[in-house]
């Protein structure tokens, strides 16, 4: 379906890389620690926003009082202890190997660009991308189409000629905001869940 277009874009967490389970278990490390209540389901529905960002709202809603940047970066931290659990999520991966060297390829997503490279690195596949937009590119996050936008941008692509891969409800939001084709991951992939019953 691919060949239609003229650039690929692919959001990380969840998408290119299974990450999600050892992210829910550093987000219930450091949220515990610091007194703070995150329910799997709510990570979930929060996928694709910055990590401090969520910090800020869960300290908001629960009254806690907390340094979110701080604890964003203790969070990631703590995540990439977990790297080693980190695998690619095949289906996807199969895509972009098939698409390499073929129409220029970008990974956006609502990482920091250092948390982003650990996990492109982990998993040897940074060489199959030509543009890379993290959560410091943009001022706005997704469902805003801004991260989307910037990597077309890179890629040299307009936005209609371009296809995402996304898993999260927020990311194909914004995928569609940028009047891009969406892929749902989540149609052929479902992370593994950490709370029983969650």
């Amino acid at each position: 379906m691919s060949m239609e277009f003229e650039g690929l874009i692919f959001d990380l967490d969840g998408t290119l890389a299974d990450t999600m389970p050892a992210h829910y278990l550093s987000w219930r490390e450091i949220t515990q620690k610091h007194g703070l209540k995150f329910s799997e389901d709510r990570f979930y529905s929060l996928g694709g926003v910055p990590t401090s960002r969520i910090f800020s709202m869960l300290a908001d809603e629960q009254g806690v009082s907390i340094d979110p940047g701080a604890c964003a970066i203790e969070k990631e931290e703590t995540f990439i202890s977990y790297l080693s659990e980190v695998g690619p999520i095949d289906p996807v991966i199969e895509v972009v190997r098939e698409n390499h060297g073929k129409i220029p390829m970008a990974v956006a997503t609502g990482a920091m660009h250092w948390v982003m490279e650990r996990i492109l690195d982990e998993l040897d596949i940074h060489h199959y991308f030509t543009a890379f937009v993290s959560s410091e590119d943009t001022v706005r996050h997704k469902p805003f189409p801004d991260v989307f936008l910037e990597a077309a941008r890179r890629l040299g692509v307009t936005p209609e000629k371009c296809c995402v891969y996304e898993d999260a409800q927020l990311g194909i939001e914004a995928g569609k905001a940028a009047g891009m084709q969406v892929v749902d991951v989540r149609e052929f992939h479902t992370p593994r869940r950490i709370t029983a019953g969650a």
